[in-house]
């Protein structure tokens, strides 16, 4: 998995925007609430010097070990934590509040990468899926054990899939036959449900990969929980928060808190999206959409 830098794989989105927008300068003390491997918070720490301050959360124990081998500096503090949970995070290092929250809501390239975890339609490793593999059950375990009408509300709420009864159909009727250990069998499973791609298009198991990484890590739950407090109540006024989503559940979700003009001055009325240039360069980024915007009060 060793890539051109520090190991990672991973090409940040939106990186340029993202850094115009966070109108960054020296001094400032800034949260990457998703480090990843450090492909945006490289940029903002060269971008705020070694006096300023910088907090990077993740709920990876891989990615904050990717991220510690590009971001090696007393101003920086790596932490293994939901971004959900800044407000502890905070209090631990005796900060009262910042000048900048960044959220990539975009899975890494790096885990995508790792046989090991199961997000790869071709991997052979566990379905696990999950950002922290101490919390919560796998992917694979919950497959085992939920009903066929469960699995198919889960895959229309989570992963917006207009076959989801009938991928729930052919998903237990595999089970039934063999067990769903890995991301192959689960692509296995779910192949022939719906219209065969025409090249280019997305893989007939991509939403349902989406929708069970979504329900194991309660990502919709998260990042309900920060915009409905956490980036807020963090933020120094005046301070900045900025959030790259790559799904339409995310960006409503978004869309609707920073609408709340009592609390909010958007930066960006309609979603920043990627450049065709960049699109030509990381075909993964054509889903992203960045929204950002200033604390009031």
């Amino acid at each position: 998995m060793a890539g051109a830098h520090g190991g990672t794989v991973h090409v940040p989105v939106l990186l340029r925007e993202t850094l115009h927008i966070l109108a960054l300068e020296p001094g400032l003390c800034v949260v990457d609430g998703t480090v990843g491997a450090a492909g945006h918070s490289s940029e903002i720490l060269r971008r705020i010097g070694p006096q300023s301050t910088l907090i990077g959360l993740d709920r990876d124990a891989m990615m904050l070990h990717i991220a510690a081998r590009r971001l090696s500096t007393p101003s920086c503090h790596l932490v293994q934590a939901s971004y959900a949970e800044l407000p502890r995070v905070l209090a631990d290092l005796q900060i009262p509040a910042v000048d900048r929250i960044l959220l990539d809501l975009g899975y890494s390239s790096d885990q995508l990468a790792d046989a090991s975890r199961g997000f790869s339609f071709d991997a052979d490793g566990p379905l696990d899926l999950r950002f922290d593999v101490r919390q919560g059950e796998s992917a694979a375990e919950l497959l085992a054990r939920i009903s066929e009408t469960d699995l198919a509300d889960l895959l229309y709420r989570y992963g917006e899939d207009p076959h989801s009864r009938r991928v729930a159909h052919r998903i237990v009727g595999w089970r039934a036959r063999q067990p769903i250990r890995t991301g192959r069998d689960l692509a296995q499973a779910v192949a022939g449900v719906g219209h065969r791609p025409q090249r280019g298009e997305r893989h007939p198991a991509t939403r349902v990969f989406q929708a069970l990484r979504i329900f194991v890590n309660r990502e919709l739950e998260q990042l309900e929980t920060a915009l409905k407090g956490v980036l807020h109540g963090c933020l120094k006024p005046g301070g900045i928060a900025a959030i790259i989503s790559f799904h339409s559940l995310e960006d409503r979700s978004v869309k609707q808190a920073f609408r709340e003009s009592t609390l909010w001055q958007l930066l960006n009325p309609k979603p920043i999206s990627p450049s065709p240039a960049e699109l030509r360069l990381n075909p993964r980024a054509r889903s992203a959409k960045l929204r950002a915007a200033r604390k009031i009060c």
